[in-house]
């Protein structure tokens, strides 16, 4: 599902940041573990097409995201990739199935409402279809971004940091709920965080 080889990326004026080769099979979940600064949120959006690496190849089923370009690159994104950001990114404008819709319509999806209603319901949250993004709470709001990442059936999914802030509880019941969804839809997930309380339900690890 995801090879990574001879990864190397830097900002302006920084430091590279070498990433050793790592592998990661079709179903397999994993975890990509490390302090602030460590670079595994930028392996993330590395691996999520949205900046390209310096150096090496990143290949997603087959595909090697280095060789495209960019408008193909977002078409792959939208049809082959899924992302739950730190901070949800909901359009506050939109109510909650509306948000939906339009990654389904930037997938180059068609728009299904039924897949909508399908995803809300599985997720619980389906009474939260007809709100704007400003009328839910911060953990619905999170919900919602798991939807859309959801929404149009990736092959991969990509979580940033999504316990950071939570309990313990509700720590594994986000945990639960990604590798549920991830089953769901026929994803691969890969989380990044420096939660450490969360290692123990990946046995594919990479620790930078």
């Amino acid at each position: 599902m995801l090879e990574i080889k001879s990864l190397v990326h830097s900002y302006d004026g920084e430091k590279s940041i070498d990433y050793p080769d790592w592998t990661v099979e079709k179903g397999n979940h994993a975890i990509i573990l490390g302090n602030s600064g460590s670079g595994k949120t930028t392996l993330l959006h590395l691996i999520g097409g949205l900046m390209p690496p310096k150096k090496g190849n990143i290949l997603i089923a087959g595909e090697n995201l280095s060789e495209k370009r960019k408008s193909n690159l977002d078409r792959f994104r939208g049809e082959n990739i899924g992302i739950v950001f730190q901070k949800p990114h909901l359009v506050r404008s939109l109510s909650v199935k509306e948000n939906l819709s339009l990654s389904q319509y930037l997938g180059q999806k068609k728009t299904d409402s039924t897949r909508v209603t399908e995803v809300l319901t599985h997720l619980a949250i389906d009474d939260l279809a007809d709100r704007k993004v400003h009328q839910i709470s911060q953990g619905q709001a999170q919900r919602v971004s798991i939807a859309r990442a959801v929404i149009n059936s990736p092959k991969l999914l990509l979580a940033d940091e999504p316990t950071a802030s939570l309990d313990d509880e509700n720590c594994k019941k986000v945990i639960d709920l990604l590798k549920s969804e991830a089953e769901d839809s026929g994803a691969t997930l890969i989380v990044a965080t420096h939660d450490h309380r969360v290692k123990s339900e990946f046995q594919n690890q990479l620790v930078l």
